[in-house]
């Protein structure tokens, strides 16, 4: 599972040490939370607030601020045994996983504005969720939507940290900033998957991105 997924996966993949469950981040941790990882909430337009908070689809924000559709373009995805137990997520090595890299793309624009990286755990997902995942370009939050799966979403981490391999996904140096959040997916009462969605700290900055007439 060697630089299959960037940073904050991984090292949760491989050490079984990701936050706790019971350490989700409440609306008054938020502000600590943001400061401790060194992201400067003054600094943040509120586009970028709303993606590192909400609990709702970033494909369908995307959607409303780009005004276009989002489509997810697959990096990497493969169905593995985990190496190591995962703590954060009630699984022990050996569970099958799927390991996931993504960007989430403007269909017209062709940019890429959300690197996303994944750990689902195969059983916990129904039949045709799990075929819709591995063989369709659809991202999770549509799919989530299209097979009426209840969810919840739960964050766990934040973090800004330079974009080093990523940055040609978004054509700036590799010491530009990427700010980034982790989150459980819940559903049953068990996490699902873990995700960390990232971007750089320099998008998102002005209202929207729409031309105007």
């Amino acid at each position: 599972m060697t630089n299959l997924q960037g940073q904050s996966l991984e090292t949760a993949a491989a050490s079984g040490r990701a936050s706790s469950p019971t350490l989700v981040l409440r609306l008054e941790d938020l502000q600590e939370s943001l400061n401790r990882n060194h992201i400067d909430t003054s600094l943040l337009s509120t586009f970028q607030r709303i993606l590192l908070t909400t609990d709702g689809s970033i494909t369908n924000l995307l959607e409303a601020y780009q005004f276009e559709e989002i489509r997810t373009v697959k990096l990497f995805e493969e169905l593995v045994p985990l190496a190591h137990d995962i703590l954060a997520m009630d699984v022990k090595a050996g569970t099958e996983a799927i390991i996931r890299k993504v960007l989430l793309q403007g269909k017209t624009s062709g940019k890429n504005f959300i690197y996303a990286s994944s750990i689902t755990i195969y059983e916990r997902l129904d039949e045709s969720f799990r075929t819709a995942l591995l063989e369709t370009k659809m991202p999770i939050g549509k799919l989530w939507f299209e097979k009426r799966v209840e969810t919840l979403k739960e964050v766990v981490d934040y973090s800004k940290e330079p974009a080093d391999d990523l940055a040609e996904y978004f054509d700036i140096p590799p010491d530009g900033n990427l700010l980034s959040r982790t989150y459980h997916v819940i559903n049953n009462r068990k996490p699902v998957m873990m995700i960390t969605e990232k971007f750089p700290d320099r998008c998102f900055l002005t209202c929207s991105l729409v031309p105007t007439a």
